[in-house]
Protein backbone atom coordinates (compact mmCIF):
# COMPACT_ATOMS: atom_id res chain seq x y z
CA UNK A 1 0.00 0.00 0.00
CA UNK A 2 1.23 3.49 -0.88
CA UNK A 3 0.18 6.50 1.17
CA UNK A 4 -0.25 9.98 -0.31
CA UNK A 5 -1.40 13.37 0.96
CA UNK A 6 -4.78 12.71 -0.66
CA UNK A 7 -5.27 9.30 0.97
CA UNK A 8 -4.23 10.73 4.35
CA UNK A 9 -6.74 13.57 3.92
CA UNK A 10 -9.51 10.98 3.57
CA UNK A 11 -8.39 9.24 6.76
CA UNK A 12 -8.39 12.65 8.46
CA UNK A 13 -12.18 12.80 8.22
CA UNK A 14 -13.02 9.30 9.47
CA UNK A 15 -14.03 8.36 13.02
CA UNK A 16 -15.32 5.09 14.51
CA UNK A 17 -18.95 4.54 13.52
CA UNK A 18 -19.79 1.83 16.08
CA UNK A 19 -18.20 3.49 19.11
CA UNK A 20 -19.42 6.96 18.09
CA UNK A 21 -23.03 5.76 17.82
CA UNK A 22 -22.78 4.02 21.20
CA UNK A 23 -21.42 7.08 22.97
CA UNK A 24 -23.94 9.41 21.32
CA UNK A 25 -26.79 7.21 22.53
CA UNK A 26 -25.40 7.06 26.08
CA UNK A 27 -25.15 10.85 26.26
CA UNK A 28 -28.58 11.41 24.69
CA UNK A 29 -30.19 9.10 27.27
CA UNK A 30 -28.20 10.40 30.22
CA UNK A 31 -26.71 6.96 30.87
CA UNK A 32 -22.98 7.78 30.89
CA UNK A 33 -22.74 7.88 34.69
CA UNK A 34 -24.54 4.55 35.02
CA UNK A 35 -22.26 2.99 32.42
CA UNK A 36 -19.06 4.22 34.10
CA UNK A 37 -20.19 3.06 37.55
CA UNK A 38 -21.18 -0.42 36.42
CA UNK A 39 -18.21 -0.95 34.13
CA UNK A 40 -15.76 -0.47 37.00
CA UNK A 41 -16.77 -3.99 37.98
CA UNK A 42 -16.23 -5.45 34.49
CA UNK A 43 -12.47 -5.87 34.15
CA UNK A 44 -12.02 -9.38 32.78
CA UNK A 45 -13.14 -11.03 29.55
CA UNK A 46 -16.08 -13.42 29.92
CA UNK A 47 -17.36 -11.78 33.10
CA UNK A 48 -21.16 -11.42 33.21
CA UNK A 49 -22.37 -7.95 32.34
CA UNK A 50 -24.28 -6.03 35.06
CA UNK A 51 -28.06 -6.25 34.88
CA UNK A 52 -28.60 -2.48 34.83
CA UNK A 53 -26.13 -1.87 32.00
CA UNK A 54 -27.74 0.30 29.26
CA UNK A 55 -28.88 -1.78 26.29
CA UNK A 56 -26.83 0.20 23.78
CA UNK A 57 -23.69 -0.43 25.84
CA UNK A 58 -24.51 -4.12 26.16
CA UNK A 59 -24.88 -4.39 22.38
CA UNK A 60 -21.54 -2.64 21.85
CA UNK A 61 -19.75 -4.89 24.34
CA UNK A 62 -21.21 -8.01 22.74
CA UNK A 63 -20.15 -6.83 19.26
CA UNK A 64 -16.55 -6.10 20.33
CA UNK A 65 -15.86 -8.94 22.78
CA UNK A 66 -13.83 -11.12 20.40
CA UNK A 67 -10.70 -10.31 18.38
CA UNK A 68 -10.75 -10.31 14.55
CA UNK A 69 -11.08 -13.72 12.92
CA UNK A 70 -7.83 -13.14 11.00
CA UNK A 71 -5.59 -13.09 14.10
CA UNK A 72 -2.58 -15.43 13.83
CA UNK A 73 -2.15 -16.74 17.38
CA UNK A 74 1.34 -18.11 16.73
CA UNK A 75 2.42 -14.62 15.71
CA UNK A 76 0.84 -13.19 18.85
CA UNK A 77 2.81 -15.67 20.97
CA UNK A 78 6.01 -14.55 19.25
CA UNK A 79 5.09 -10.98 20.14
CA UNK A 80 4.54 -11.94 23.76
CA UNK A 81 7.95 -13.62 23.96
CA UNK A 82 9.52 -10.57 22.31
CA UNK A 83 7.93 -8.38 24.98
CA UNK A 84 9.16 -10.63 27.80
CA UNK A 85 12.67 -10.50 26.37
CA UNK A 86 12.64 -6.71 25.99
CA UNK A 87 10.11 -5.44 28.53
CA UNK A 88 12.37 -2.85 30.16
CA UNK A 89 13.59 -1.54 26.80
CA UNK A 90 10.01 -1.37 25.46
CA UNK A 91 8.85 0.49 28.59
CA UNK A 92 11.74 2.92 28.11
CA UNK A 93 10.82 3.50 24.47
CA UNK A 94 7.13 4.02 25.29
CA UNK A 95 7.97 6.48 28.06
CA UNK A 96 10.79 8.47 26.51
CA UNK A 97 10.04 8.28 22.78
CA UNK A 98 6.42 7.34 22.02
CA UNK A 99 4.79 9.71 24.49
CA UNK A 100 6.95 12.74 23.56
CA UNK A 101 6.27 11.93 19.89
CA UNK A 102 2.55 12.41 20.60
CA UNK A 103 3.36 15.86 22.01
CA UNK A 104 5.32 16.92 18.93
CA UNK A 105 2.09 16.71 16.88
CA UNK A 106 0.40 20.00 17.85
CA UNK A 107 -3.22 18.98 17.31
CA UNK A 108 -2.66 15.75 19.31
CA UNK A 109 -1.05 17.74 22.14
CA UNK A 110 -4.00 20.13 22.04
CA UNK A 111 -6.43 17.23 22.20
CA UNK A 112 -4.59 15.59 25.11
CA UNK A 113 -4.98 18.78 27.11
CA UNK A 114 -8.79 18.75 26.87
CA UNK A 115 -9.80 16.18 29.48
CA UNK A 116 -9.38 16.23 33.24
CA UNK A 117 -8.18 12.63 33.29
CA UNK A 118 -5.60 13.05 30.55
CA UNK A 119 -4.14 16.16 32.18
CA UNK A 120 -2.05 14.16 34.59
CA UNK A 121 0.97 12.38 33.07
CA UNK A 122 1.12 9.69 35.76
CA UNK A 123 -2.40 8.55 34.88
CA UNK A 124 -1.71 8.80 31.16
CA UNK A 125 1.51 6.79 31.40
CA UNK A 126 0.01 4.30 33.85
CA UNK A 127 -2.89 3.61 31.51
CA UNK A 128 -0.54 3.10 28.57
CA UNK A 129 1.74 0.79 30.57
CA UNK A 130 -1.15 -1.16 32.04
CA UNK A 131 -2.77 -1.55 28.61
CA UNK A 132 0.48 -2.93 27.14
CA UNK A 133 0.97 -5.34 30.04
CA UNK A 134 -2.60 -6.61 29.63
CA UNK A 135 -1.96 -7.15 25.89
CA UNK A 136 1.15 -9.22 26.49
CA UNK A 137 -0.32 -11.61 29.05
CA UNK A 138 -0.75 -15.27 27.94
CA UNK A 139 -4.51 -15.04 28.55
CA UNK A 140 -4.98 -11.60 26.97
CA UNK A 141 -7.86 -12.70 24.74
CA UNK A 142 -9.21 -15.55 26.86
CA UNK A 143 -11.85 -15.63 29.58
CA UNK A 144 -10.35 -13.97 32.64
CA UNK A 145 -7.95 -11.81 30.61
CA UNK A 146 -7.99 -8.05 31.15
CA UNK A 147 -7.01 -6.79 27.70
CA UNK A 148 -10.34 -7.04 25.85
CA UNK A 149 -12.40 -5.04 28.41
CA UNK A 150 -9.62 -2.44 28.53
CA UNK A 151 -9.64 -2.13 24.72
CA UNK A 152 -13.44 -1.82 24.69
CA UNK A 153 -13.30 1.01 27.23
CA UNK A 154 -10.43 2.85 25.51
CA UNK A 155 -12.38 2.75 22.24
CA UNK A 156 -15.36 4.39 23.96
CA UNK A 157 -13.05 6.91 25.64
CA UNK A 158 -11.82 8.01 22.21
CA UNK A 159 -15.39 8.24 20.92
CA UNK A 160 -16.46 10.32 23.92
CA UNK A 161 -13.70 12.86 23.27
CA UNK A 162 -14.83 13.09 19.63
CA UNK A 163 -18.41 13.57 20.88
CA UNK A 164 -17.53 16.40 23.26
CA UNK A 165 -15.28 18.31 20.91
CA UNK A 166 -17.60 18.16 17.90
CA UNK A 167 -20.92 18.66 19.71
CA UNK A 168 -19.64 21.55 21.81
CA UNK A 169 -18.02 23.28 18.81
CA UNK A 170 -14.63 23.22 20.49
CA UNK A 171 -12.71 21.73 17.61
CA UNK A 172 -12.10 23.16 14.12
CA UNK A 173 -12.73 20.07 12.01
CA UNK A 174 -12.12 22.02 8.80
CA UNK A 175 -8.55 22.75 9.87
CA UNK A 176 -7.76 19.92 12.30
CA UNK A 177 -9.89 17.10 10.90
CA UNK A 178 -12.08 14.81 12.98
CA UNK A 179 -10.67 14.56 16.53
CA UNK A 180 -8.98 11.19 17.06
CA UNK A 181 -9.58 10.45 13.40
CA UNK A 182 -8.47 7.35 11.52
CA UNK A 183 -5.23 9.07 10.47
CA UNK A 184 -4.38 9.85 14.10
CA UNK A 185 -5.41 6.42 15.37
CA UNK A 186 -3.09 4.77 12.86
CA UNK A 187 -0.45 7.37 13.74
CA UNK A 188 -0.77 6.38 17.39
CA UNK A 189 -0.43 2.75 16.40
CA UNK A 190 2.83 3.67 14.64
CA UNK A 191 4.11 5.53 17.73
CA UNK A 192 3.58 2.49 19.95
CA UNK A 193 4.93 -0.04 17.46
CA UNK A 194 7.23 1.29 14.73
CA UNK A 195 8.67 4.09 16.86
CA UNK A 196 9.29 1.67 19.74
CA UNK A 197 11.23 -0.61 17.39
CA UNK A 198 13.18 2.39 16.08
CA UNK A 199 14.05 3.36 19.66
CA UNK A 200 15.17 -0.16 20.55
CA UNK A 201 17.41 -0.13 17.50
CA UNK A 202 18.83 3.25 18.52
CA UNK A 203 19.55 1.83 21.98
CA UNK A 204 21.49 -1.00 20.36
CA UNK A 205 19.05 -3.75 21.33
CA UNK A 206 19.39 -6.92 19.27
CA UNK A 207 16.03 -7.75 17.67
CA UNK A 208 15.41 -10.62 15.33
CA UNK A 209 13.40 -9.93 12.19
CA UNK A 210 10.75 -12.37 13.45
CA UNK A 211 10.50 -10.62 16.82
CA UNK A 212 10.19 -7.13 15.35
CA UNK A 213 7.56 -8.25 12.85
CA UNK A 214 5.58 -10.04 15.56
CA UNK A 215 5.61 -7.00 17.85
CA UNK A 216 4.31 -4.82 15.02
CA UNK A 217 1.67 -7.46 14.22
CA UNK A 218 0.41 -7.38 17.82
CA UNK A 219 -0.23 -3.64 17.51
CA UNK A 220 -2.12 -4.23 14.27
CA UNK A 221 -4.42 -6.46 16.31
CA UNK A 222 -4.68 -3.70 18.92
CA UNK A 223 -5.65 -1.22 16.21
CA UNK A 224 -8.40 -3.53 15.00
CA UNK A 225 -9.75 -3.82 18.56
CA UNK A 226 -9.72 -0.01 18.88
CA UNK A 227 -11.75 0.59 15.73
CA UNK A 228 -9.02 1.33 13.20
CA UNK A 229 -9.99 0.81 9.56
CA UNK A 230 -8.01 -2.29 8.61
CA UNK A 231 -8.13 -1.46 4.91
CA UNK A 232 -5.98 1.59 5.66
CA UNK A 233 -3.46 0.12 8.12
CA UNK A 234 0.12 -0.59 6.97
CA UNK A 235 0.55 -4.36 6.80
CA UNK A 236 4.34 -4.48 6.76
CA UNK A 237 7.12 -2.60 8.52
CA UNK A 238 8.16 -1.02 5.21
CA UNK A 239 4.63 0.35 4.77
CA UNK A 240 4.64 1.43 8.41
CA UNK A 241 7.83 3.41 7.80
CA UNK A 242 6.24 5.23 4.88
CA UNK A 243 3.10 6.01 6.87
CA UNK A 244 4.97 7.25 9.95
CA UNK A 245 7.31 9.43 7.88
CA UNK A 246 4.44 11.02 5.97
CA UNK A 247 2.33 11.47 9.10
CA UNK A 248 5.14 13.25 10.95
CA UNK A 249 6.07 15.45 7.98
CA UNK A 250 2.40 16.46 7.67
CA UNK A 251 1.86 17.33 11.30
CA UNK A 252 4.89 17.61 13.56
CA UNK A 253 5.93 20.97 14.96
CA UNK A 254 6.14 23.09 18.11
CA UNK A 255 3.19 24.02 20.32
CA UNK A 256 2.59 25.47 23.78
CA UNK A 257 0.59 22.38 24.72
CA UNK A 258 3.43 20.11 23.62
CA UNK A 259 5.89 22.01 25.81
CA UNK A 260 3.52 21.90 28.78
CA UNK A 261 2.83 18.17 28.49
CA UNK A 262 6.51 17.35 28.03
CA UNK A 263 7.40 19.38 31.10
CA UNK A 264 4.83 17.42 33.10
CA UNK A 265 6.26 14.16 31.80
CA UNK A 266 9.83 15.10 32.71
CA UNK A 267 8.76 16.20 36.20
CA UNK A 268 6.93 12.90 36.67
CA UNK A 269 9.92 10.76 35.78
CA UNK A 270 12.30 12.87 37.82
CA UNK A 271 10.04 12.05 40.77
CA UNK A 272 10.13 8.33 39.93
CA UNK A 273 13.95 8.26 39.65
CA UNK A 274 15.39 7.99 43.20
CA UNK A 275 17.21 11.09 44.45
CA UNK A 276 18.11 14.09 42.30
CA UNK A 277 21.56 13.19 40.93
CA UNK A 278 20.11 11.18 38.04
CA UNK A 279 17.26 13.59 37.24
CA UNK A 280 19.04 15.10 34.17
CA UNK A 281 19.22 11.66 32.54
CA UNK A 282 15.45 11.85 31.92
CA UNK A 283 15.78 14.86 29.62
CA UNK A 284 18.93 13.44 28.05
CA UNK A 285 17.22 10.16 27.18
CA UNK A 286 14.20 11.90 25.62
CA UNK A 287 16.51 14.11 23.56
CA UNK A 288 18.58 11.09 22.46
CA UNK A 289 15.52 9.10 21.32
CA UNK A 290 13.44 11.82 19.63
CA UNK A 291 16.32 13.89 18.24
CA UNK A 292 17.39 17.47 18.83
CA UNK A 293 14.85 19.13 16.54
CA UNK A 294 11.82 17.56 18.21
CA UNK A 295 13.40 17.95 21.65
CA UNK A 296 13.91 21.67 21.02
CA UNK A 297 10.28 22.03 19.95
CA UNK A 298 9.26 20.38 23.22
CA UNK A 299 11.71 22.54 25.24
CA UNK A 300 13.52 19.45 26.57
CA UNK A 301 16.52 20.77 28.54
CA UNK A 302 20.03 20.03 27.32
CA UNK A 303 22.12 18.40 30.05
CA UNK A 304 25.69 17.09 30.41
CA UNK A 305 24.18 13.60 30.64
CA UNK A 306 23.64 13.63 26.89
CA UNK A 307 27.13 12.23 26.39
CA UNK A 308 26.54 9.50 28.98
CA UNK A 309 23.26 8.45 27.37
CA UNK A 310 25.05 7.89 24.06
CA UNK A 311 27.03 5.08 25.73
CA UNK A 312 23.85 3.12 26.47
CA UNK A 313 24.01 0.98 23.30
CA UNK A 314 27.46 -0.28 24.36
CA UNK A 315 26.31 -1.03 27.92
CA UNK A 316 23.18 -2.81 26.73
CA UNK A 317 25.31 -4.77 24.25
CA UNK A 318 27.42 -6.06 27.15
CA UNK A 319 24.28 -7.14 29.01
CA UNK A 320 22.97 -8.93 25.92
CA UNK A 321 26.28 -10.81 25.63
CA UNK A 322 25.90 -11.99 29.23
CA UNK A 323 22.33 -13.03 28.47
CA UNK A 324 23.37 -15.01 25.38
CA UNK A 325 26.25 -16.85 27.03
CA UNK A 326 24.67 -17.75 30.34
CA UNK A 327 21.24 -19.35 30.87
CA UNK A 328 21.41 -18.19 34.47
CA UNK A 329 22.30 -14.68 33.32
CA UNK A 330 19.40 -14.72 30.86
CA UNK A 331 17.00 -15.78 33.61
CA UNK A 332 18.33 -13.14 36.00
CA UNK A 333 18.09 -10.32 33.45
CA UNK A 334 14.58 -11.32 32.37
CA UNK A 335 13.52 -11.47 36.01
CA UNK A 336 15.11 -8.09 36.72
CA UNK A 337 13.35 -6.66 33.69
CA UNK A 338 10.00 -7.98 34.89
CA UNK A 339 10.48 -6.60 38.39
CA UNK A 340 11.61 -3.22 37.04
CA UNK A 341 8.52 -2.95 34.84
CA UNK A 342 6.22 -3.94 37.68
CA UNK A 343 7.89 -1.41 40.00
CA UNK A 344 7.61 1.35 37.40
CA UNK A 345 3.93 0.61 36.76
CA UNK A 346 3.25 0.38 40.50
CA UNK A 347 4.87 3.77 41.12
CA UNK A 348 2.75 5.36 38.38
CA UNK A 349 -0.53 3.82 39.54
CA UNK A 350 0.20 4.21 43.25
CA UNK A 351 -0.62 0.51 43.47
CA UNK A 352 -4.12 0.94 42.06
CA UNK A 353 -5.76 -0.51 38.95
CA UNK A 354 -6.44 2.23 36.41
CA UNK A 355 -10.05 2.46 35.21
CA UNK A 356 -10.86 3.69 31.71
CA UNK A 357 -14.04 5.76 31.82
CA UNK A 358 -16.04 8.00 29.50
CA UNK A 359 -15.37 11.63 30.51
CA UNK A 360 -18.73 13.28 31.17
CA UNK A 361 -17.25 16.71 30.48
CA UNK A 362 -14.01 18.17 29.24
CA UNK A 363 -11.91 20.87 30.86
CA UNK A 364 -13.86 24.11 31.10
CA UNK A 365 -11.03 26.06 29.54
CA UNK A 366 -9.91 24.22 26.46
CA UNK A 367 -6.25 24.74 25.58
CA UNK A 368 -3.20 24.92 27.82
CA UNK A 369 -3.99 23.97 31.36
CA UNK A 370 10.40 -17.02 26.89
CA UNK A 371 12.92 -15.60 24.32
CA UNK A 372 12.82 -15.13 20.57
CA UNK A 373 15.90 -16.82 19.01
CA UNK A 374 18.72 -14.50 17.93
CA UNK A 375 18.49 -15.08 14.20
CA UNK A 376 18.71 -12.32 11.60
CA UNK A 377 19.09 -8.97 13.31
CA UNK A 378 16.33 -6.50 12.44
CA UNK A 379 17.24 -3.08 11.16
CA UNK A 380 14.64 -0.35 10.60
CA UNK A 381 13.36 0.34 7.09
CA UNK A 382 15.06 3.35 5.51
CA UNK A 383 13.40 6.73 5.71
CA UNK A 384 11.06 7.50 2.85
CA UNK A 385 10.40 10.65 0.87
CA UNK A 386 6.89 11.98 1.32
CA UNK A 387 4.70 12.15 -1.74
Amino acid sequence: MTYTEASMDVLRQGGDELADATVAALFERGEVGTFNTLMRYVSTAGAPLPDRLPDVAREYLEATRVPPAWVDWEEMEKARLFFIDNNVHISTALSFASMPACYVVPHVAKLLSTTHGLKYPSKRMAETGQFTVYLMQPDAFEAGGRFVPAAQKVRLLHASIRHHLTHENRWDTEVLGTPICQEDMIGGQMFFSMLVLDSLHRLGIHMSVEGAEAYYYAWRVVGAMLGVDQDAVPETLDEARQYLDLYMVRHMGPSEEGVLLTGQLIDLYEEVVPGTLLDPIVSALIRYLVGDTCADWLAVPRTPWGTVVKTLPHLLGVLETIEDRSPLGAWALDRLGHLTSVLELSSLTRGRVMHYAIPEQLKKEYGISGTVPRTRRWTPPAATVSS
